[in-house]
């Protein structure tokens, strides 16, 4: 739904579209619509967004914004993003309310899941 001045859509640079697809539609299900060789655009992800080509990558020591997803068995989030070839780039820590880890997918972006659990 549309909201009024409300966060709508994220989008992030992607130096391998098909690999980045393959990855977060195994490991969290996400949907991917193509429109052409350089774009791609996901939903059933909790946020519609998309991905474009591009060299770059999102990292949190860059500046970028952290995209947070939430999972009810931590460890074995962790495991799947592993198994399916994310890259752990902070190990699980511990903060008020609840844990979280960050994780590379392939095209490099960073991302973190927690869960108060």
């Amino acid at each position: 739904m549309n909201e009024h001045e409300r966060i709508n859509y994220v989008e992030f640079p992607a130096r391998d579209m098909e690999a980045s697809k393959a990855f977060l539609s195994e490991c969290f299900g996400w949907k991917f619509t193509d429109y052409g060789p350089d774009y791609m655009a996901f939903t059933d992800s909790g946020l519609e967004g998309g991905f474009f080509k591009s060299d770059k990558s999102s990292s949190v020591e860059s500046g970028s914004a952290l995209i947070v997803l939430y999972s009810k068995d931590l460890e074995a989030t962790l495991d799947k993003i592993v198994q399916l070839g994310g890259t752990i780039v902070k190990p699980i820590v511990s903060f008020p309310g609840g844990r979280r880890f960050h994780f590379c997918e392939p095209s490099g972006n960073e991302l973190s899941v927690w869960s108060d659990l």
